[in-house]
Formats: C-alpha cells, structure tokens, sequence
C-alpha cells in the first residue's frame, strides 16, 4: 500500500507541475495514464564491479556520482530481478566469463523473454563462447534467455539477438521484434496506453498518414490500421529492419517505411534533393493530411517544426515536455489542442512522456 500511496503522490505531483507549464495552449484537460509502481521497466543496465571473489552489478547516484551495489532492482521487470543473482551466482566462479566484464545488459519482454548481452573489456574467442553456451543453457532451466557477448568491434551472438514482444492495443494484439542495441519503448504496459490513445485520437479521419522517427514501426502499426496509406521514416538501419519483419509479422500491407532522416525527408518532399532511397515511392500518390512525430529529447528541428505547419492534423508525442512546450508555440499559430496526455513511463523520476492531438483551427 506504500508503494501505492507514493507513487500517487510523486504522479500528482507531475500532473501539477505539467498542467501549470501548458495551461497557456487552451483550457484542455490532460489525460493521465499510470505506470504499475513496480517491475515497469523491460530493460536495464548495470555495471559490473569485482571486489576478490565478489562480483555484482552496481549503479551510480546521480546527483553523488557514487556507486552502491544492486542486487534486486524493483523499477526493472520481474523477469530481469529473477535473473540478476542467478547469473551472478554462476559468472562468480568462471574466471573465462568474468575477466574483464564490465557490463551487463538485460532486455525483457512481456512474453517471457529475455536478452542478456555481457560487456568486455577484452576480445572473445573460443573459449569464451563454449563457456557462454554452457551457462546459457544452466540458465534456460529457469527461462527462455540469449546471451549475447560484446567487446570492441565484436558481437558474438549465440543464438539470436532480439526477444518477442506482443502489445495488445485496443483489444488487438500486435507482435513486435525488439534487438538488442536498438531503441525500444521501455515501460510495456504504459506502451500499451500509448499507442491505444494514438490509435484513437486518430479514428475516423481521412487520407493518409507521415510519421518521421518511425524507430521499429512501433507506432505506425497499429496507426495503420486508420488511413488509406503509411509513409514513415526512420535513419538507423537496425530499426528499419526491425520495423519491416514487424510489418510481415502483423500482415499490415498499407504502410512503406524509407530510410530517411526527417530533414532529408522535409526536402525531398519540397523537391530541394532527390535521393536513390526513395526509389520506387511517389510522393505525389500520397494525401498526407497527417503528421505523427515523435522526436528525440531535442524535439524538432527547425526545418521540421516548419514543416509540421503543413498538414491538417498533428500528432506528437514527446519524451521532454520542455522541447514539446517551445514547439508548440509554433505549431498552435495554425493548429489548436484537441488533446493532450500524460504518459507516466519514468515513474518517480522528473521525466514525462507526454502525448498532444492538434487540429487545424
């Protein structure tokens, strides 16, 4: 009850403070989506320290810069905490599997998996990966796990490096690649919520949508699902990837992702530069009424927040409500807030995912 109570209050606290900062774009009351208090994150890092014949994972106080030790970390998935002293217990008396470690990944998902990627500061050879097997299948006893090995310009992959997560959207279940190293939303069931009011911001409209930093199509899925035609763009070539398996996986046939940055798509799409990765997408055949974005902690660029002021609807969501704050004193020059939202994917810390759906006015 606790655990409960402050994370009530640490919420409230962030509703306060946000609806103060964007009271100023029209009297919209903000919609607010929880996170569970506990066990919200699929994924965490942790350096490792050796201290004799002791090894743990440690993590540094932000505001001290001092390390302490973490044996169970309550904010990382329940899968990930199972892991963590198993996995320490067995590298501890492996000195081929300890030397030179220095981190440890974990990469979970909702189904049951999990990804574990060890850190080096050596290169790996043979009798590492024989070692790496042999645990791997010691921990396999107790869940479905890859291991993953990493040192300079090296990546020894035993089996595979992704896991298979499954977010069900309003009622609807969509499966998803998530690899290791590429970006993936980190709290699954506030993932859930987002795409889930997305989805519905976004009913009922006609023509077809432009979503830039598409990332593993994580949104543009089940965005798809309400416009004649998909166009998104993404620049990281593992996530395009990842974003095209997703689209087979989910049998989505209306949505064409390119490997464009948005600045590059902005000119482009002025017809300032051509480029070779648009061949075979005519640009012409696309009514794209809508926007979706959802940037980087820097927001918009310049060039971008310019082109935003082009289409008839606007879809944002943000992970730095200060950046969405001084876009928005662009954007609602030609558009008004239909709503907005609170996503509390970092509970108990400062960070906000905040979500807003703005109209032409």
């Amino acid at each position: 009850m606790s655990d409960q109570l402050s994370y009530q209050q640490q919420l409230d606290e962030k509703v306060a403070r946000l609806s103060g900062q964007f009271t100023e774009f029209g009297n919209v009351p903000m919609t607010v989506f929880k996170s569970p208090a506990q066990h919200y994150r699929m994924r965490a890092e942790f350096r490792v320290w050796h201290d004799g014949d002791e090894l743990y994972h440690i993590m540094f106080d932000q505001q001290s810069k001092q390390k302490y030790r973490v044996d169970q970390f309550n904010t990382a998935s329940a899968l990930i905490n199972q892991a963590m002293p198993l996995l320490i217990e067995h590298l501890k008396g492996n000195d081929i599997l300890r030397r030179k470690l220095f981190q440890i990944d974990y990469l979970s998902s909702q189904q049951g998996e999990l990804l574990i990627s060890l850190l080096y500061h050596k290169q790996l050879d043979e009798y590492w990966l024989e070692q790496a097997e042999q645990l791997q299948t010691v921990l396999r006893e107790h869940f479905p796990v890859f291991l993953i090995g990493r040192a300079r310009k090296q990546k020894l992959i035993l089996d595979r490096d992704f896991v298979n997560e499954t977010l069900t959207v309003n009622g609807r279940d969509y499966h998803y690649r998530h690899v290791e190293n590429s970006f993936t939303q980190p709290n699954a069931a506030v993932c859930e919520h987002m795409l889930s009011w997305a989805q519905n911001c976004t009913q009922g409209i006609s023509g077809d949508l432009l979503e830039l930093y598409c990332g593993n199509g994580n949104f543009s899925i089940p965005l798809a699902a309400n416009f004649r035609q998909v166009l998104a763009t993404e620049i990281a070539k593992p996530s395009v990837d990842s974003a095209q398996h997703n689209i087979s996986a989910n049998n989505i046939n209306n949505l064409n992702i390119i490997r464009l940055s948005s600045e590059e798509f902005t000119q482009a799409w002025r017809g300032d530069r051509t480029f070779r990765r648009l061949e075979g997408i005519d640009l012409k055949s696309y009514q794209l009424d809508t926007l979706f974005v959802d940037p980087p902690r820097a927001g918009l660029d310049d060039e971008t927040r310019e082109m935003a002021m082009n289409f008839k609807r606007v879809l944002y969501i943000s992970c730095n409500p200060d950046t969405l704050h001084r876009d928005l004193l662009r954007l609602t020059e030609k558009y008004q807030v239909e709503q907005l939202a609170l996503f509390d994917q970092f509970p108990f810390t400062h960070h906000a995912e905040m979500g807003v759906w703005l109209t032409e006015k």
